[in-house]
């Protein structure tokens, strides 16, 4: 048993690994959520590291822990007026795009695997949702500058579909524990995850907009701390009610993010550095999980998994839940590649590992050749696909300004 101090100076000498590897991934042209998954497997018991962890229930509470302090903050920076043109295109990615690709990856897995319709429907549902970390990582730190709504949609569905991923996993882990659950019981829990997890996430919102502008602490680092407390205590009580907490925490947080009070942008600025502390911590431990050799006898499957993903589950998807929109071919083009996986389909893989699924190792161990698989290939090549579909805003040339200037100088005169 390792001595306390040891735990201590390895994690933070983990963190700050994590943090220097993030600084040079743009040089390198790789994701940093990447690299953070690698120093986790490279210290884990496979590795040189050589540190013995097989914890899923552990690793499934600090990457649920995580993943709220992450959607929270991308609540909270979510623009309002940016998304409102697109919340319908957003709702309907987030609910319709999901189901269709859980369907088709089940389908695909099953046919291909030794899986059963029913396991291969809970695999599609651990990989649907697209990953918010992941989108919000790769759009903000290539400072990537897209043509009308793509960027808040990306964003905003990227946020609002990790809540229907989980809840379908959980239904259908419940179906194959308890085969005589019906229908009508998995439709009925959807609802009711859906309805208490928008209400008390809209009314938490407001209650904790309101508490940090009216309220008049004597110290001001207590605000955070409040924040801290009010944003775990959301997602505690709906998940308790029967709701979604992660669609709770996402809704207050944008509901505080419309507001305007005093220290906003102090609060702001905190959790924007409790995410990336939540997102390094949660990668580092989720990559510690992970057994490499487990994963050697997955690679061929775990491809044709990943190639269909991308090349068919996402973009039939896309295509199907903005049928009705207004967006163009190549608009919708990009949206079908921006599919990118991330840390929430390895937290809800551990989910099975916790319940005692059949074949849940197997499941974990897919999910992530699948989430390097999208991070490696569709990450770094986002921009490169945006300026070939021709969504890609150019930035105005100073030549360009400086004609703009003169013309506008010659008119005034």
């Amino acid at each position: 048993m390792a001595s306390f101090e040891f735990i201590l100076v390895t994690g933070s000498f983990l963190v700050i690994l994590s943090i220097a590897s993030g600084y040079a991934s743009g040089r390198l042209g790789i994701p940093s959520l990447l690299l953070f998954l690698a120093i986790g497997m490279l210290a884990g018991s496979d590795g040189p590291g050589g540190i013995e962890f097989d914890n899923p229930r552990l690793t499934q509470y600090i990457g649920v822990l995580a993943l709220v302090f992450i959607l929270f903050a991308g609540g909270l920076d979510t623009n309002w007026r940016a998304v409102r043109p697109v919340v319908w295109s957003a709702f309907s990615l987030s609910t319709l795009g999901v189901c269709v690709s859980t369907v088709l990856i089940g389908w695909f897995a099953s046919s291909t695997l030794d899986f059963s319709f029913l396991e291969g429907l809970l695999l599609g549902a651990i990989v649907s949702a697209t990953d918010a970390a992941a989108v919000f990582t790769i759009l903000r730190a290539k400072s990537i500058r897209l043509q009308g709504n793509l960027s808040p949609l990306l964003e905003f569905e990227s946020g609002s579909n990790d809540p229907t991923a989980a809840i379908l996993t959980v239904g259908l882990i419940e179906l194959l524990s308890h085969p005589s659950t019906s229908t009508w019981d998995l439709l009925r829990m959807f609802a009711v995850q859906v309805a208490l997890g928008a209400g008390f996430g809209l009314l938490m919102g407001k209650a904790m907009a309101y508490l940090l502008d009216r309220f008049e602490l004597d110290f001001p680092g207590l605000y955070p701390v409040l924040t801290l407390a009010l944003v775990v205590f959301t997602y505690g009580v709906t998940s308790v009610l029967g709701g979604s907490g992660f669609l709770a925490v996402y809704l207050a947080g944008m509901m505080i993010g419309q507001k305007t009070f005093a220290r906003k942008l102090d609060i702001m600025r905190f959790h924007d550095g409790v995410a990336w502390l939540m997102q390094i911590t949660m990668f580092l431990v989720l990559g510690l999980q992970v057994f490499p050799h487990r994963l050697v006898p997955l690679i061929l499957p775990a491809l044709l998994l990943s190639v269909f993903l991308m090349v068919i589950a996402r973009p039939a998807s896309v295509f199907l839940s903005l049928a009705l929109s207004r967006m163009s071919f190549r608009e919708q083009g990009l949206m079908a590649w921006v599919g990118l996986r991330g840390a929430v389909p390895i937290i809800l893989a551990t989910f099975p590992l916790v319940a005692g699924i059949p074949k849940a190792d197997r499941m974990f161990h897919l999910v992530f050749f699948i989430v390097v698989t999208s991070l490696l290939f569709q990450g770094p090549s986002v921009s490169l696909v945006a300026r070939w579909l021709g969504v890609e805003e150019r930035p105005v040339t100073r030549a360009k300004t400086s004609k703009v200037a003169a013309s506008s100088s010659n008119v005034r005169a």
